[in-house]
């Protein structure tokens, strides 16, 4: 009987709902993406001499991704056009891992860590929310210490890939 309730539980995954406790992550994720995006948009434009559509694309990345974050507390399934804005987001990044790091070594090490951030960001959404990958028991919850310690390594990566990019900039 557990495993039939597991399969159910495992067949709409709570990232896919309206659960009260996953739209607070989903509030605190816009709010958080809001922020950090448009750093990124920033840093980009006025440390790298990026081509405009480079910034062009992480601009739109940053309105879009809380934009559909906050529209998905009323239809949970639009969370799979959240592909949309990580992608305006990670190509712009490879591009620049690809063509404009800057020689200086802190910011070089910044975008690169940056850029190893976000895309391990829409690796962990792909993986959870979209089930494209099989999600483990222990990870099931969106809640568990496991994904708590992946999620905080995303976290890390971005916010450290931030800060050394403008610690370079000064």
């Amino acid at each position: 009987m557990a495993s039939i309730v597991s399969e159910a539980i495992a067949a709409e995954p709570v990232e896919l709902t309206r659960d009260a406790a996953f739209a607070r992550r989903i509030i605190r994720l816009a709010l958080t993406s809001s922020i950090a995006l448009g750093l990124v948009w920033l840093l980009a434009v006025v440390t790298l001499n990026v081509h405009p559509g480079v910034g062009a694309s992480l601009a739109l990345g940053w309105l879009l991704m809380p934009s559909i974050l906050l529209f998905s507390l009323r239809r949970p399934r639009v969370r799979y056009a959240l592909v949309i804005p990580s992608a305006l987001v990670a190509i712009p990044l490879l591009v620049i891992c690809m063509d404009n790091l800057p020689a200086e070594p802190v910011g070089r090490a910044g975008w690169l860590l940056l850029t190893a951030g976000i895309l391990s960001g829409g690796v962990l959404g792909i993986w959870f929310w979209f089930r494209w990958m099989p999600v483990p028991a222990w990870l099931h919850d969106p809640f568990s210490r496991g994904r708590w310690v992946l999620v905080g390594l995303h976290v890390a990566l971005v916010v450290f890939g931030l800060l050394l990019v403008a610690v370079s900039a000064l």
